[in-house]
């Protein structure tokens, strides 16, 4: 979890000053991402061969020019397989992040602005679900609901949103006795207001941190429900499913588990790429300290 005292309240209008692009890392995370979300969009066009056909006389071919990354055990173009699967993530990544994200800022204003007994159920909820490793917990809903991609997407939400409350929670707390608060007050503001108005804003820095972690670590999480049977189910061309599908291949053709696991290591590492740089742009004195 990102440490909320240590993102400045004025990180949004610090980083719009903030050398990002002045970081070869960052440009190297943005260029990833960029050809990542490049390869989910155009799938359908780039892709030399359709996923889920199936050419049994190719089956388990090393890369070739024909099939640039080699086929599986199926004949099927790991290839396409991946450049569809790219479109897989990206959705698996933005949905979760987007409803745990909407999710549990909304619980964390609510606890945080008002205090009292509702802080205190509000947080003791939180609690219950931080408690448990979040892969576990996972893995026992996705089994409670059954094995699918959107079962998967739903556990995988259900353990992030509790990220996203405490964060905001602390922020809410650390904010809302400022003056530019007291001064809304004064001039009788209502309290949806000052919520909507002048916490939210100055409560969204460490959060764009949280989230640009979150994207790398739900594909991941989901190649891992996925991998074990609890996500997508195959023939899906979903990454987690690739590589469980080549374990047993892994001495004699390890190109069925190398490459969906390579584009799993650039995907959640271009993500933690852009949320250190993220990080060290809302917050230079960060940056400076941990040097």
């Amino acid at each position: 979890m990102v440490n909320a005292a240590a993102v400045s309240a004025r990180g949004l209008r610090l980083a719009a000053r903030a050398p990002i692009l002045a970081n070869p890392l960052n440009l190297l995370a943005l260029a990833l991402i960029a050809v990542f979300a490049l390869c989910a969009l155009l799938a359908p066009v780039i892709a030399p061969y359709d996923p889920l056909a199936q050419e049994l006389s190719q089956r388990l071919r090393p890369p070739s020019p024909e099939h640039w990354l080699g086929t599986d055990s199926l004949g099927r173009d790991i290839a396409s397989r991946i450049l569809y699967g790219a479109r897989i993530s990206l959705i698996i990544g933005v949905v979760v992040v987007a409803s745990a994200g909407v999710v549990g800022t909304a619980i964390g204003l609510i606890a945080g602005y008002a205090g009292g007994l509702v802080d205190e159920a509000l947080m003791r909820l939180t609690e219950v679900f931080l408690a448990f490793p979040a892969l576990i917990l996972a893995m026992a809903i996705a089994g409670a609901l059954g094995p699918s991609l959107t079962n998967a997407i739903i556990a995988i939400a259900a353990v992030t949103w509790a990220v996203y409350a405490r964060l905001t929670r602390g922020q809410i707390l650390s904010l809302r006795r400022r003056e530019f608060v007291e001064a809304a007050r004064a001039i009788g503001a209502s309290r949806t207001r000052i919520v909507v108005r002048h916490l939210l804003p100055n409560a969204l820095a460490p959060l764009m941190i949280q989230a640009s972690f979150d994207l790398g670590s739900s594909i991941i999480a989901a190649a891992g429900l996925s991998f074990i049977g609890f996500g997508a189910q195959p023939p899906t061309p979903e990454w987690g499913v690739m590589i469980s599908e080549g374990r047993n291949y892994i001495s004699t053709q390890p190109w069925l588990s190398l490459f969906p696991g390579l584009a799993i290591l650039l995907a959640v590492g271009s993500f933690n790429l852009l949320g250190d740089g993220l990080r060290d742009a809302f917050d230079p004195r960060l940056s400076r300290a941990q040097r």
